[in-house]
Order: C-alpha cells, then structure tokens, then sequence
C-alpha cells in the first residue's frame, strides 16, 4: 500500500491503516491507548475536570506511537493523514472490541 496516496474515504483508507498496524503488539498498545482515553474523556465530562481532555489526547498518542516506533516501526499514519488515521483507530479499537479483529 502506498503511504502518500490521497484517500477521499475511510473505507478507502482503512485497508493502508490495518497494514500500518500487522503488529499485534502495535495493536495492543493502540486499543489500550483509546479505551483509556475514551474512560479519561468520560471523566472529564462527568467532572467538568477539562484539563483532563489533554491527557486522554497525550497518553492515547503515546501509546499508539510506541507501538510504531518498538514494534511496527513506521511512522504514524496521523502525521500524512489525521483525520482518516483517527477514524481508523476508533475503528480498528471497535474491530478489536467485537472480535473481528484478534487482540
């Protein structure tokens, strides 16, 4: 799969996401990253604690980018594609959730 292509869709993008992320380590560090993140986005909504939206972001992209540069080593679909690379976490994350993806 090409990493500067331009995709207009994320089914179109979803295919070059999965084989960034073959590594099921890599896999694992993301679907922890984005379920804690999700808890922490949670909490801050039910606490009004608005500072701590940032530390869902940091800590999510942290553990995804670990999983790239110890395991994959790639770079991060989120540097050339930030929009589609975020859809295709929490999609891959819900993959993962309901099986269709091996944790």
């Amino acid at each position: 799969m090409k990493r500067n292509k331009t995709y207009r869709t994320l089914d179109e993008f979803y295919p070059f996401y999965l084989s960034e992320h073959a590594n099921r380590s890599s896999r694992r560090l993301h679907f922890v990253g984005t379920t804690t993140a999700l808890f922490l986005l949670i909490i801050a909504f039910v606490t009004q604690s608005w500072w701590l939206v940032a530390v869902a972001l940091v800590q999510g992209y942290a553990f995804a980018w670990a999983g790239h540069f110890f395991f994959e080593h790639n770079k991060p679909a989120t540097f050339e594609h930030p929009w589609l690379s975020l859809l295709g976490d929490w999609r891959m994350w819900w993959d993962i959730l309901s099986g269709t993806i091996r944790f």
